[in-house]
Protein backbone atom coordinates (compact mmCIF):
# COMPACT_ATOMS: atom_id res chain seq x y z
CA UNK A 1 0.00 0.00 0.00
CA UNK A 2 1.27 3.43 -0.83
CA UNK A 3 2.27 5.79 2.07
CA UNK A 4 2.58 8.50 -0.07
CA UNK A 5 1.94 12.27 1.30
CA UNK A 6 -0.60 14.62 -0.35
CA UNK A 7 0.74 17.80 -0.52
CA UNK A 8 -1.14 21.01 -2.10
CA UNK A 9 0.13 22.73 -5.61
CA UNK A 10 1.39 25.54 -5.36
CA UNK A 11 0.62 28.49 -8.29
CA UNK A 12 1.18 32.22 -8.49
CA UNK A 13 -1.24 34.27 -7.07
CA UNK A 14 -3.23 35.91 -9.75
CA UNK A 15 -3.64 32.77 -11.89
CA UNK A 16 -4.65 31.02 -9.13
CA UNK A 17 -6.91 33.53 -7.99
CA UNK A 18 -8.12 33.16 -11.30
CA UNK A 19 -8.27 29.49 -11.22
CA UNK A 20 -10.82 29.54 -7.52
CA UNK A 21 -13.28 32.15 -9.15
CA UNK A 22 -13.83 30.42 -12.64
CA UNK A 23 -14.22 26.79 -10.57
CA UNK A 24 -16.57 27.97 -7.71
CA UNK A 25 -18.94 30.41 -9.92
CA UNK A 26 -19.12 26.30 -11.97
CA UNK A 27 -20.03 25.00 -8.92
CA UNK A 28 -22.06 27.11 -7.46
CA UNK A 29 -24.42 26.88 -10.95
CA UNK A 30 -24.07 23.13 -10.49
CA UNK A 31 -25.55 23.38 -6.90
CA UNK A 32 -28.56 25.08 -7.80
CA UNK A 33 -32.00 22.41 -7.56
CA UNK A 34 -32.33 22.81 -11.03
CA UNK A 35 -29.65 21.60 -12.18
CA UNK A 36 -29.12 19.04 -9.61
CA UNK A 37 -32.24 17.76 -10.95
CA UNK A 38 -31.43 17.84 -15.09
CA UNK A 39 -28.64 16.13 -14.27
CA UNK A 40 -30.24 13.16 -12.39
CA UNK A 41 -32.69 12.29 -15.31
CA UNK A 42 -29.43 11.89 -17.64
CA UNK A 43 -28.72 8.44 -18.20
CA UNK A 44 -25.00 8.34 -16.79
CA UNK A 45 -25.86 11.49 -14.90
CA UNK A 46 -28.74 9.64 -12.80
CA UNK A 47 -26.17 6.77 -11.92
CA UNK A 48 -23.52 9.29 -10.46
CA UNK A 49 -26.22 11.34 -8.51
CA UNK A 50 -27.45 8.21 -6.44
CA UNK A 51 -24.20 7.35 -5.81
CA UNK A 52 -23.29 10.85 -4.58
CA UNK A 53 -26.72 10.35 -2.19
CA UNK A 54 -25.77 7.49 -1.07
CA UNK A 55 -22.14 9.27 -0.30
CA UNK A 56 -23.73 12.38 1.37
CA UNK A 57 -26.17 9.93 3.40
CA UNK A 58 -23.26 7.74 4.64
CA UNK A 59 -22.11 11.38 5.93
CA UNK A 60 -25.25 12.81 7.55
CA UNK A 61 -26.04 9.54 9.28
CA UNK A 62 -23.19 8.12 10.02
CA UNK A 63 -23.71 8.07 14.01
CA UNK A 64 -26.43 5.95 13.46
CA UNK A 65 -23.94 3.25 12.30
CA UNK A 66 -21.52 3.54 15.13
CA UNK A 67 -24.56 3.30 17.48
CA UNK A 68 -25.71 0.23 15.85
CA UNK A 69 -22.16 -1.48 16.21
CA UNK A 70 -22.32 -0.12 19.59
CA UNK A 71 -25.20 -1.97 20.61
CA UNK A 72 -23.96 -5.27 18.63
CA UNK A 73 -20.67 -5.24 21.09
CA UNK A 74 -22.06 -4.41 24.35
CA UNK A 75 -25.02 -6.93 23.26
CA UNK A 76 -22.36 -9.54 22.20
CA UNK A 77 -24.49 -10.14 19.37
CA UNK A 78 -21.47 -10.99 16.85
CA UNK A 79 -20.16 -13.81 19.76
CA UNK A 80 -23.51 -15.34 20.11
CA UNK A 81 -24.19 -15.58 16.69
CA UNK A 82 -20.42 -17.05 16.16
CA UNK A 83 -21.62 -19.89 18.65
CA UNK A 84 -24.87 -20.70 16.96
CA UNK A 85 -26.93 -18.53 13.97
CA UNK A 86 -30.18 -17.76 15.22
CA UNK A 87 -33.11 -15.52 13.98
CA UNK A 88 -34.48 -12.59 16.22
CA UNK A 89 -36.96 -14.72 17.84
CA UNK A 90 -34.69 -16.80 19.46
CA UNK A 91 -31.55 -14.47 20.09
CA UNK A 92 -34.19 -12.13 21.63
CA UNK A 93 -34.34 -13.60 25.02
CA UNK A 94 -30.79 -14.01 25.70
CA UNK A 95 -29.94 -10.30 24.85
CA UNK A 96 -32.82 -8.83 26.82
CA UNK A 97 -34.71 -7.45 23.59
CA UNK A 98 -38.36 -8.17 22.34
CA UNK A 99 -38.18 -10.16 19.18
CA UNK A 100 -39.26 -6.61 16.94
CA UNK A 101 -35.98 -4.54 18.82
CA UNK A 102 -34.10 -7.22 18.26
CA UNK A 103 -34.85 -7.73 14.56
CA UNK A 104 -34.25 -3.87 13.89
CA UNK A 105 -30.78 -4.46 15.09
CA UNK A 106 -30.19 -7.74 13.20
CA UNK A 107 -31.25 -5.85 10.04
CA UNK A 108 -29.64 -2.66 11.13
CA UNK A 109 -26.28 -4.77 11.22
CA UNK A 110 -26.87 -6.91 8.00
CA UNK A 111 -27.37 -3.73 6.16
CA UNK A 112 -23.93 -2.30 7.66
CA UNK A 113 -22.40 -5.33 6.25
CA UNK A 114 -21.59 -7.15 10.45
CA UNK A 115 -24.19 -9.64 9.60
CA UNK A 116 -25.62 -11.67 6.58
CA UNK A 117 -29.18 -13.23 6.51
CA UNK A 118 -28.73 -16.83 5.33
CA UNK A 119 -31.03 -19.06 3.39
CA UNK A 120 -32.48 -20.74 6.54
CA UNK A 121 -33.37 -17.42 7.70
CA UNK A 122 -31.17 -17.14 10.56
CA UNK A 123 -28.35 -14.76 11.08
CA UNK A 124 -24.46 -15.00 11.23
CA UNK A 125 -21.77 -13.10 11.40
CA UNK A 126 -19.76 -11.29 8.62
CA UNK A 127 -15.60 -11.17 8.30
CA UNK A 128 -16.00 -7.72 9.26
CA UNK A 129 -17.68 -8.71 12.62
CA UNK A 130 -15.04 -11.32 12.62
CA UNK A 131 -12.47 -8.27 12.81
CA UNK A 132 -14.16 -6.67 16.08
CA UNK A 133 -14.50 -10.18 17.68
CA UNK A 134 -10.94 -11.19 17.07
CA UNK A 135 -8.79 -7.96 16.57
CA UNK A 136 -7.21 -7.00 20.14
CA UNK A 137 -8.08 -3.59 21.24
CA UNK A 138 -11.30 -2.92 18.36
CA UNK A 139 -14.32 -3.49 21.26
CA UNK A 140 -12.74 -1.37 23.93
CA UNK A 141 -12.25 1.21 21.31
CA UNK A 142 -15.94 1.69 20.09
CA UNK A 143 -16.75 1.53 23.83
CA UNK A 144 -14.41 4.03 24.68
CA UNK A 145 -15.14 6.32 21.35
CA UNK A 146 -18.61 7.11 23.50
CA UNK A 147 -16.76 9.54 25.23
CA UNK A 148 -15.79 11.23 21.64
CA UNK A 149 -19.33 11.36 20.88
CA UNK A 150 -19.79 13.37 24.40
CA UNK A 151 -17.84 15.86 23.37
CA UNK A 152 -18.33 15.98 20.05
CA UNK A 153 -22.12 17.18 20.55
CA UNK A 154 -20.27 20.87 20.24
CA UNK A 155 -17.66 20.43 17.40
CA UNK A 156 -17.27 23.89 17.09
CA UNK A 157 -16.96 24.49 20.46
CA UNK A 158 -13.44 21.95 20.00
CA UNK A 159 -12.36 23.79 16.51
CA UNK A 160 -12.52 26.97 18.68
CA UNK A 161 -9.53 25.40 21.27
CA UNK A 162 -12.02 24.47 24.10
CA UNK A 163 -11.53 20.87 25.19
CA UNK A 164 -13.94 18.73 25.50
CA UNK A 165 -14.99 17.64 29.13
CA UNK A 166 -14.67 13.69 28.96
CA UNK A 167 -11.91 13.18 27.12
CA UNK A 168 -9.65 15.62 28.95
CA UNK A 169 -10.54 14.51 32.04
CA UNK A 170 -10.05 10.55 30.99
CA UNK A 171 -6.46 11.78 29.50
CA UNK A 172 -5.15 13.50 32.96
CA UNK A 173 -2.54 14.72 31.72
CA UNK A 174 -4.07 16.50 28.42
CA UNK A 175 -4.58 19.48 30.28
CA UNK A 176 -3.06 23.09 30.69
CA UNK A 177 -0.82 21.98 33.77
CA UNK A 178 1.24 18.97 33.64
CA UNK A 179 0.65 17.78 36.57
CA UNK A 180 1.11 13.89 37.07
CA UNK A 181 -2.00 11.22 36.89
CA UNK A 182 -2.90 9.24 39.84
CA UNK A 183 -3.11 5.80 40.10
CA UNK A 184 -6.23 5.36 38.97
CA UNK A 185 -6.48 7.37 35.89
CA UNK A 186 -3.27 6.29 35.01
CA UNK A 187 -4.52 2.40 34.97
CA UNK A 188 -7.36 3.51 33.26
CA UNK A 189 -5.74 5.06 30.13
CA UNK A 190 -2.88 2.93 30.26
CA UNK A 191 -5.18 -0.02 29.89
CA UNK A 192 -6.59 0.99 27.01
CA UNK A 193 -3.75 1.98 25.33
CA UNK A 194 -2.56 -1.04 25.77
CA UNK A 195 -5.79 -2.73 24.37
CA UNK A 196 -4.13 -1.92 21.32
CA UNK A 197 -0.65 -1.70 20.99
CA UNK A 198 -0.25 -5.42 20.02
CA UNK A 199 -1.65 -4.57 16.19
CA UNK A 200 0.81 -1.60 16.73
CA UNK A 201 4.10 -3.06 17.88
CA UNK A 202 3.53 -5.99 14.93
CA UNK A 203 3.50 -3.23 12.50
CA UNK A 204 6.62 -1.77 13.64
CA UNK A 205 8.49 -5.16 14.53
CA UNK A 206 7.74 -5.79 10.82
CA UNK A 207 8.86 -2.24 9.84
CA UNK A 208 12.14 -2.63 11.22
CA UNK A 209 15.21 -4.98 12.08
CA UNK A 210 15.55 -4.60 16.25
CA UNK A 211 17.91 -7.17 16.82
CA UNK A 212 20.80 -4.70 15.48
CA UNK A 213 20.42 -2.69 18.74
CA UNK A 214 22.57 -3.08 21.90
CA UNK A 215 19.78 -1.48 24.17
CA UNK A 216 16.42 0.24 23.33
CA UNK A 217 14.36 2.56 25.43
CA UNK A 218 10.96 3.69 25.13
CA UNK A 219 10.08 6.86 26.27
CA UNK A 220 6.64 7.22 26.91
CA UNK A 221 6.33 3.54 27.06
CA UNK A 222 2.68 3.18 29.47
CA UNK A 223 2.39 0.12 30.90
CA UNK A 224 4.97 -1.90 29.03
CA UNK A 225 3.24 -3.51 26.29
CA UNK A 226 5.34 -2.31 23.32
CA UNK A 227 8.65 -3.72 25.08
CA UNK A 228 7.09 -6.97 26.17
CA UNK A 229 6.18 -7.38 22.48
CA UNK A 230 9.01 -6.67 21.53
CA UNK A 231 10.80 -8.74 24.17
CA UNK A 232 8.83 -12.06 23.02
CA UNK A 233 9.79 -11.57 18.91
CA UNK A 234 13.37 -10.01 19.37
CA UNK A 235 15.75 -12.10 22.00
CA UNK A 236 19.25 -9.81 22.02
CA UNK A 237 18.60 -5.86 23.17
CA UNK A 238 18.15 -4.55 26.64
CA UNK A 239 15.00 -2.94 27.27
CA UNK A 240 14.43 0.23 29.50
CA UNK A 241 11.42 2.46 29.70
CA UNK A 242 10.68 5.73 30.74
CA UNK A 243 7.08 7.36 31.75
CA UNK A 244 5.32 9.08 34.75
CA UNK A 245 6.12 7.36 38.17
CA UNK A 246 2.03 6.08 37.94
CA UNK A 247 2.40 4.55 34.77
CA UNK A 248 5.86 3.01 35.27
CA UNK A 249 4.49 1.33 38.19
CA UNK A 250 2.43 -0.50 36.05
CA UNK A 251 5.66 -1.38 33.84
CA UNK A 252 6.85 -2.62 37.08
CA UNK A 253 4.53 -4.91 37.77
CA UNK A 254 3.91 -6.29 34.05
CA UNK A 255 8.04 -6.84 33.43
CA UNK A 256 8.68 -8.80 37.16
CA UNK A 257 6.14 -11.22 36.60
CA UNK A 258 7.80 -11.88 32.94
CA UNK A 259 10.47 -14.62 32.92
CA UNK A 260 13.25 -12.50 31.20
CA UNK A 261 12.82 -9.84 33.40
CA UNK A 262 16.56 -9.31 33.86
CA UNK A 263 16.39 -7.64 30.26
CA UNK A 264 14.18 -4.72 31.40
CA UNK A 265 14.84 -1.64 33.50
CA UNK A 266 12.24 1.22 34.38
CA UNK A 267 12.86 4.49 35.07
CA UNK A 268 10.48 6.86 36.69
CA UNK A 269 10.47 10.23 34.88
CA UNK A 270 8.50 13.28 33.54
CA UNK A 271 9.83 13.36 30.00
CA UNK A 272 9.59 16.79 29.38
CA UNK A 273 10.94 17.78 32.94
CA UNK A 274 13.53 15.63 33.68
CA UNK A 275 16.97 14.29 31.21
CA UNK A 276 16.27 11.22 30.22
CA UNK A 277 19.08 7.82 30.85
CA UNK A 278 21.91 8.01 28.40
CA UNK A 279 23.49 4.84 26.74
CA UNK A 280 20.53 3.52 24.50
CA UNK A 281 21.57 3.15 20.80
CA UNK A 282 18.11 3.23 19.67
CA UNK A 283 14.98 5.41 21.29
CA UNK A 284 11.12 4.63 20.38
CA UNK A 285 8.53 7.09 20.43
CA UNK A 286 5.46 5.18 20.03
CA UNK A 287 1.67 7.19 19.55
CA UNK A 288 3.99 9.69 22.02
CA UNK A 289 4.26 12.83 19.64
CA UNK A 290 1.34 13.32 18.37
CA UNK A 291 -0.27 13.60 21.92
CA UNK A 292 2.41 16.72 22.42
CA UNK A 293 1.79 20.18 20.97
CA UNK A 294 4.40 21.98 18.96
CA UNK A 295 6.63 23.72 21.76
CA UNK A 296 5.96 20.27 24.03
CA UNK A 297 7.34 18.05 21.01
CA UNK A 298 10.29 20.46 20.39
CA UNK A 299 10.85 20.05 24.29
CA UNK A 300 10.58 16.42 24.13
CA UNK A 301 12.71 15.49 20.76
CA UNK A 302 15.60 18.04 22.33
CA UNK A 303 15.80 15.43 25.72
CA UNK A 304 15.69 12.78 22.98
CA UNK A 305 18.35 14.06 21.06
CA UNK A 306 20.47 14.62 23.94
CA UNK A 307 20.23 10.84 25.39
CA UNK A 308 21.22 9.47 21.49
CA UNK A 309 24.60 8.64 21.52
CA UNK A 310 26.05 10.00 17.89
CA UNK A 311 25.10 7.37 15.53
CA UNK A 312 22.32 6.32 17.46
CA UNK A 313 18.64 6.23 16.35
CA UNK A 314 15.40 7.38 16.94
CA UNK A 315 12.00 5.70 15.96
CA UNK A 316 8.70 7.63 15.79
CA UNK A 317 5.69 5.24 15.47
CA UNK A 318 2.74 7.00 14.64
CA UNK A 319 -0.24 8.02 12.28
CA UNK A 320 0.61 10.36 10.09
CA UNK A 321 -1.61 13.00 8.75
CA UNK A 322 -2.35 12.74 4.59
CA UNK A 323 -0.79 9.56 4.34
CA UNK A 324 -2.67 8.45 1.25
CA UNK A 325 -5.71 6.24 1.84
CA UNK A 326 -5.66 6.54 5.56
CA UNK A 327 -6.83 10.56 5.49
CA UNK A 328 -10.69 9.21 7.07
CA UNK A 329 -8.77 8.09 10.07
CA UNK A 330 -5.72 10.66 10.62
CA UNK A 331 -7.23 14.06 8.97
CA UNK A 332 -11.05 13.15 10.23
CA UNK A 333 -10.77 10.67 13.20
CA UNK A 334 -7.81 11.17 14.62
CA UNK A 335 -7.43 15.65 14.30
CA UNK A 336 -10.80 15.82 16.21
CA UNK A 337 -10.20 13.35 18.86
CA UNK A 338 -6.79 14.88 19.93
CA UNK A 339 -8.61 18.40 19.21
CA UNK A 340 -11.66 16.97 21.82
CA UNK A 341 -8.57 15.47 24.07
CA UNK A 342 -7.42 19.11 24.48
CA UNK A 343 -3.29 18.98 23.34
CA UNK A 344 -1.52 17.32 20.90
CA UNK A 345 -2.25 16.85 16.83
CA UNK A 346 -1.57 14.54 14.13
CA UNK A 347 1.40 15.83 12.26
CA UNK A 348 2.02 15.13 7.95
CA UNK A 349 5.51 13.42 7.49
CA UNK A 350 6.69 16.92 6.13
CA UNK A 351 5.71 18.49 10.06
CA UNK A 352 7.59 15.08 11.51
CA UNK A 353 9.94 15.55 9.38
CA UNK A 354 10.65 19.22 10.44
CA UNK A 355 10.69 19.04 14.15
CA UNK A 356 13.37 15.84 13.82
CA UNK A 357 15.35 18.18 12.18
CA UNK A 358 14.95 20.75 14.50
CA UNK A 359 16.16 18.81 17.61
CA UNK A 360 19.38 18.43 15.43
CA UNK A 361 18.33 14.42 14.39
CA UNK A 362 19.37 13.43 10.55
CA UNK A 363 19.32 11.03 8.01
CA UNK A 364 14.90 11.24 8.58
CA UNK A 365 13.64 8.49 6.03
CA UNK A 366 10.15 6.48 6.11
CA UNK A 367 10.44 2.97 6.59
CA UNK A 368 7.08 0.81 4.83
CA UNK A 369 4.40 -0.57 7.16
CA UNK A 370 1.60 -3.00 5.72
CA UNK A 371 -1.63 -0.95 7.35
CA UNK A 372 -0.34 3.19 7.44
CA UNK A 373 -3.89 3.69 8.88
CA UNK A 374 -2.49 1.99 12.08
CA UNK A 375 0.73 3.36 12.46
CA UNK A 376 3.51 4.84 10.14
CA UNK A 377 7.20 5.02 11.25
CA UNK A 378 10.10 7.34 10.57
CA UNK A 379 13.48 6.73 11.54
CA UNK A 380 16.15 9.07 12.00
CA UNK A 381 19.76 9.77 13.62
CA UNK A 382 21.80 12.09 15.64
CA UNK A 383 24.74 12.92 13.83
CA UNK A 384 28.31 11.41 14.34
Amino acid sequence: MSTRTLQPRRVGTSLGKRWDRWLNGLLQRAARPESLSRVARLPLGGFFARRQARALFDLVSGFTATQTVLACVRLRVFERLLAEAQTARSLAPGLGLTEEGCQLLLDAATALGLLRRRWTGRYGPTPLALAIVGLPGVREMIEHNTLLYDDLRDPVARLQGQPGPALAAFWPYAGDGEEAPEAPAAEAYSALMASSQGMIASEVLSAYDFSKHRRVMDVGGGNGAFLAALADAVPGPRLVLCDLPAVARLAEARFRARPDAQRFAVHPVDFLKTPLPADADLITLVRVLHDQDDERAERLLTRVAKALAPGAQLLVAEPLRHTAGAQRFSDVYFSLYLRAMGRGRPRSEGEVRTLLEAAGLRKVRRLPTAVPLQTSVLLAERPA
